[in-house]
């Protein structure tokens, strides 16, 4: 088995978050992807800003990170948008295996 990670990431509605989760696992980039709406509070550009958003919770593996840190930076529209990575330190084997399998490329067939 491999190490693995979480990558949190927001965005600003709903289909931007499903949309950006569903190319995340179309490419095999993660495993899972969890979306929970929640009110952001922040300061960006001096001001303080109040918004809904919707955040993403993705659990990949450590040598997946590199292509889904690239493919959040091109399809997020934020200009700068969150990217979190979070060691996954444990867990049940049965579900860190999951991650493996789930992130690996098809080999040639």
């Amino acid at each position: 088995m491999g190490s693995y990670c979480m990558v949190i990431t927001t965005l600003p509605t709903r289909g931007e978050a499903e949309s950006l989760a569903e190319g995340i696992l179309e490419n095999r980039l993660a495993a899972c992807v969890q979306m929970m709406e929640i009110r952001s509070f922040f300061l960006w550009d001096g001001t303080l800003q109040r918004e809904e958003e919707v955040a993403l919770h993705i659990k990949t593996t450590d040598a997946s990170y590199g292509g889904l840190e690239s493919y959040i930076l091109e399809y997020h529209p934020y200009d700068v948008p969150e990217i979190i990575r979070l060691p996954i330190s444990g867990g049940l084997s049965g579900y860190l295996g999951w991650l493996d399998t789930s992130t690996a490329l098809p080999g040639p067939g």
